[in-house]
């Protein structure tokens, strides 16, 4: 994916990145249909996958290395769970800071972006200064006015997540997230925040039922038309038990298909758990296009004029 230059437990990668580069990696990824790979590291006991796995330093660095070894080019941090099917517990933005604070800066030293998932500006203003290179919010900019404030005054590119309270099955869902974005982009524009300082998400499972999830990942094109980079999480969401019952931890088959789809459609970055068998499964396709690609150059080469 990206050239290497350093070594993390067998695995070359490139050093700490630029956020400049963040976005220039994401528009050649979105061009050639390869998609950079951000992993998930929650430190919340509440996330609806691996809540309380990574509470511990320790464990949360350790799990940082392994996605890293295993081929992830951005680490995606957050402390306070955004789970979208209701449970999760608010926290303020001194808890938030307190559960990262043993563990951000020790990320961001791995060598490689760090994302911090918050919808906070006091604390992304504060993650920036520790070294931050992503901002992920999923609201948009529209839950914390002073979010895209930040982003401006530091130039740092942001995911923005399309989101909704409750799923409604009687809405149209593509004109709800062209709208929502819409906004978005409205708010970054007035902020100051350089437009192509943005990433979109359409937010899956995020306020949606099963059948929009599944069909905004079909259609996943049709957000070609803002001109930005994508960035799709399908991973372990509830849509793939919808389709074949199955507890978060057994929803690798369903995240892997999702993703591929997403990859096909022009997604620029995908927001994993499983981030080797995520990298295995898109450089296997990539392969067996490359095959029938050269095979059939081969082929036509044999043809009589």
């Amino acid at each position: 994916m990206a050239p290497i230059q350093t070594t993390v437990e067998g695995k070359e990668h490139a050093p700490a990145t630029p956020s400049g580069d963040v976005m220039q990696r994401a528009q050649a990824a979105r061009a050639r249909k390869m998609p950079l790979i951000m992993g998930v590291l929650n430190v919340t006991p509440d996330s609806f996958s691996d809540g309380g796995r990574f509470l511990k330093t320790d464990d949360a660095l350790a799990q940082a290395r392994r996605m890293i070894a295993e081929g992830a080019d951005i680490i995606d941090i957050g402390a306070e769970s955004t789970r979208p099917y209701g449970g999760m517990q608010p926290v303020t933005a001194d808890e938030e800071r307190e559960r990262l604070v043993p563990i951000l800066s020790g990320v961001v030293s791995l060598g490689v972006p760090v994302s911090l998932d918050t919808m906070k500006a006091e604390v992304a203003r504060w993650g920036l200064d520790q070294g931050v290179a992503l901002l992920n919010d999923v609201w948009g900019l529209q839950r914390d006015p002073a979010m895209a404030q930040v982003a401006a005054e530091r130039g740092t590119p942001i995911v923005v997540m399309h989101n909704r309270d409750t799923a409604d099955a009687t809405i149209d869902i593509f004109a709800d997230v062209d709208a929502f974005f819409t906004r978005t982009l409205a708010i970054a524009a007035q902020a100051g925040v350089p437009r192509e300082n943005l990433i979109l998400d359409p937010g899956i499972g995020f306020g949606k039922t099963p059948q929009q999830s599944l069909a905004l990942i079909g259609a996943l094109a049709r957000l070609d038309r803002f001109g930005l980079p994508l960035l799709l999480g399908a991973s372990r969401k509830r849509f793939i038990d919808s389709v074949c019952p199955s507890p978060p931890d057994r929803r690798l088959g369903g995240s892997i298909a999702s993703h591929l789809v997403a990859a096909a459609h022009g997604a620029a970055i995908l927001r994993v758990h499983d981030v080797w068998e995520t990298v295995q499964a898109l450089h296997v396709k990539q392969a067996i296009a490359d095959a029938a690609a050269a095979l059939s150059e081969r082929q036509i080469g044999r043809e009589p004029e």
